[in-house]
């Protein structure tokens, strides 16, 4: 894939202030993206890499589980740089908790920042894509879904709802020259990664990966790029599992 594959493209990457959302964000405009960076907190650092890139690169502080503030923080996107053909929804949250401890309002919680979002901001930017003719959506699930994992039932939900809505909105909005897909990374030493997985369970991970080492942001830019570029016209409704080979579908 060449350098400048996402040459004048408008990019919006959620979750985008540290871990896979900046790595995923630099990398788009590395490419030729300008990017708005969508978090819950300010994200200078990750717009200064961007704009190093010779791109125009925004933040703008959203909760994405919040249906209001995602629609004004779609209305900031459209003004400052324009409507996105690209959308990289990696926002989530990673928390064990024992199914005995779950309470409804945390299961809400859970589905709402890491289901109901992506479906918001689908919702908000895809009818812009669709005028163009052109669109490319990427949701980040996990390969969670494919090991025996303890205390995380919530957290499978919802990512297992990731692929249910990738699948599906892969065949609605295909008409209109939109693709849209998922990648499944492995437990990663990201800032959230670490922040709630301990170094032995990473180190264990790793150990049963085909590639064995940890799993780090990067390792899952490549796929997103392929798959927000023109490169991946033919491909639609798929989940990758950008994992180091733990999991095999």
């Amino acid at each position: 894939m060449s350098t400048s594959s996402h040459a004048n493209r408008i990019a919006v990457v959620t979750g985008a202030g540290q871990g896979f959302g900046r790595a995923i964000a630099v990398e788009l405009a590395a490419r030729g993206a300008d990017v708005a960076v969508l978090d819950l907190n300010d994200a200078p650092e990750t717009v200064a890499e961007i704009e190093s890139h010779g791109r125009r690169g925004i933040s703008v502080k959203v909760d994405v589980s919040d249906p209001d503030r995602v629609a004004d923080a779609a209305r900031t996107v459209v003004e400052k740089i324009g409507d996105p053909d690209i959308l990289v929804n990696n926002a989530g949250v990673y928390p064990f908790r024992d199914f005995f401890d779950l309470d409804y309002d945390y299961w809400r919680r859970i589905l709402a920042v890491n289901l109901d979002s992506q479906f918001l901001m689908a919702q908000a930017f895809a009818p812009a894509m669709r005028d163009a003719g052109w669109g490319r959506i990427v949701n980040l699930a996990s390969n969670s879904l494919g090991l025996a994992v303890p205390a995380l039932a919530h957290y499978m939900a919802s990512k297992g709802g990731t692929i249910g809505l990738t699948r599906g909105l892969a065949t609605d909005l295909a008409p209109y020259g939109i693709t849209v897909n998922a990648v499944a990374p492995t437990a990663s030493r990201t800032p959230g990664g670490e922040a709630n997985i301990s170094a032995e369970v990473l180190d264990g991970v790793a150990a049963m990966q085909a590639i064995k080492r940890g799993g780090r942001a990067e390792d899952i830019v490549g796929t997103v790029c392929f798959l927000t570029s023109d490169d991946s016209a033919f491909v639609t409704g798929q989940t990758i599992m950008a994992d180091g080979g733990l999991v095999r579908l």
